[in-house]
């Protein structure tokens, strides 16, 4: 079988993992800071020898085991070491603190925690204990400090056979949301595998591409991203801690053809560019991919014609639903700027108007989608109920517009809709317009309580680097110009150097408001 054969119809990941370890088990599949590469053959070669391990230490099909890893080999070899073994895992960004690692390890009933002593200065123990203060039962907690348990892999039962009807969960995320508990998404092999697949199809991945996982592997893009390796065929370099000054040798090094994450990283990645103009950062590059935020169109044109490769080949996706939509470096200039791509193979995209109606093409409404990638439900069955409509569709939350050429757009979340005085404002297109304000790197814009207005718009940004100061006339001023209505025109301007940010560098507006709310 050639190194870079398209692997499909794999029914669990475990499967996926031996099918590509059989195909090209020489070839180098994790690139870490230090070491040295390990092969697909090696990987699953390892990843039994862990589940081994954790079988001696009572792990069986069906347990819960909740984990808590930065990026690294061990993290994503003690994944896959679950999945040989049919357990279902709980990863949990390391972002989370006490409360959602106590909600996830009492919803779930975990069995085995696993965690770091202390990475970047955070006592992981410490942050358990205090999550499992007066909780009826505990999980074990497993450091791993020194390494993963290990065993004799011949001592392991057969992989568990995959089950006739619906696959079983096997994976539960933690997102937070509007709600006051988090919400568990729960997963399938099957789920995941069907993202994967429709992302590294879209972005016309082939086994001589060299990619990167610069984003927590414990988000939903972890696995995604995995499937698109283990199907395809080709190398990841993993990085614990993003910092686009530290990773550019590292990412030279290996000759890395795809970078990204999300707008946060195309902007990191900017930066650095500018600080030497005309010298490539990335001279590998082949394009920049990502999601989990909104992307402003102007970034596809600064990465293409700054740092190189076809730009930004952006997508979009969800706990829920790991890919909807992605870009493809075959799509135009202006498919890649104005669209977050189209919908994935096998992913059916409705929009829906705010009255309830199908929405006609380039309307904007309701995403909604259904396909094999969509989650089987929460862990709470009435969140369940709420989140698809009759014809199992499910609600996103989000915003935007099937085009005539079949490519979505998205334009913002329901919840970001700012009311003012009755009317409905984006906020994601007065956000496209002040990111391409010459003193704006970033830009998040809010609704924010008015007693007389309902809601007024505020306008935070980060300024570029040696700008001192953008004050409020100068952004009305910059609006009015390019033709912005009155009504959408930002009230009240914040500047901040740094974001309160979600797992993948999305913005959290909700912490905005928060912040800003009077």
């Amino acid at each position: 079988m050639p190194a870079d054969h398209v692997l499909t119809g794999a029914r669990t990941m475990w499967e996926l993992v031996e099918r590509r370890a059989d195909a090209s088990p020489d070839r180098p599949m994790l690139i870490a800071v230090e070491g040295d590469p390990l092969t697909f053959g090696a990987f699953r070669d390892r990843a039994e020898r862990v589940a081994a391990g954790l079988s001696a230490m009572g792990v069986r099909t069906g347990s819960v085991v909740s984990w808590q890893l930065p990026t690294r080999i061990d993290t994503i070899v003690l994944s896959m070491a679950l999945c040989r073994l049919g357990a279902v895992q709980n990863p949990i960004i390391h972002l989370y603190r006490e409360r959602e690692v106590g909600f996830a390890l009492r919803q779930t009933g975990a069995s085995l925690f696993v965690i770091p002593r202390v990475w970047r200065d955070i006592d992981f123990p410490a942050i358990a204990e205090r999550a499992l203060a007066g909780a009826a039962t505990r999980p074990e907690i497993l450091v791993i400090d020194d390494g993963l348990p290990e065993g004799e892999a011949a001592a392991l039962p057969p992989p568990p056979a995959p089950a006739p009807g619906d696959p079983p969960v096997r994976w539960i995320y933690y997102t937070s949301g509007s709600t006051a508990d988090p919400k568990g998404v729960r997963h399938t092999d099957q789920t995941l595998i069907a993202g994967g697949l429709g992302l590294a199809r879209a972005l016309e991945i082939t086994a001589e591409d060299v990619g990167s996982i610069a984003f927590p592997f414990a988000h939903i893009a972890g696995p995604d991203y995995l499937v698109t390796q283990l199907t395809v065929g080709f190398p990841a370099v993993l990085v614990e801690a993003f910092s686009a000054a530290d990773v550019l040798p590292f990412f030279r090094r290996h000759g890395t053809t795809m970078v990204g994450g999300s707008t946060a990283f195309y902007v990191a990645y900017l930066a650095e560019q500018r600080k030497n103009p005309g010298v490539p950062i990335l001279p590998a590059l082949r394009l920049m991919s990502g999601g989990g935020a909104a992307k402003p169109p102007e970034v596809h044109f600064e990465v293409r014609d700054e740092i190189g490769g076809r730009g930004v080949v952006h997508g979009y996706g969800m706990t829920e639903v790991p890919m909807i939509a992605n870009g493809s470096p075959s799509d135009t200039d202006e498919q890649l700027a104005h669209t977050d791509g189209r919908p994935i193979e096998g992913a059916e995209v409705r929009i829906v108007t705010l009255d309830g109606k199908m929405a006609a093409p380039g309307q904007e409404g309701e995403i909604r989608v259904r396909g094999p990638m969509v989650f089987p439900g929460y862990t709470d069955p009435a969140l369940t109920a709420e989140a698809f409509d009759d014809d199992g569709y499910f609600r996103t939350g989000d915003l935007g517009r099937l085009r005539p050429d079949g490519h979505l757009t998205l334009t913002g979340r329901l919840k970001d809709v700012i009311v003012r005085k009755g009317e409905n404002i984006s906020a994601k297109e007065i956000e496209d317009l002040l990111y391409t304000h010459p003193k704006v790197i970033e830009v998040a814009v809010i609704g924010l309580p008015d007693p007389t207005r309902g809601e007024l718009v505020c306008a935070v940004v980060q300024l570029a680097d040696g700008v001192d100061r953008l004050d409020l006339v100068e952004v009305a001023a910059y609006c009015r110009d390019a033709g912005l209505m009155t009504q959408k025109i930002p009230e009240r301007v914040e500047v901040r150097t740094e974001w309160p940010r979600a797992g993948t560098g999305k913005i959290v507006k909700k912490s905005l408001r928060d912040e800003y709310t009077p």
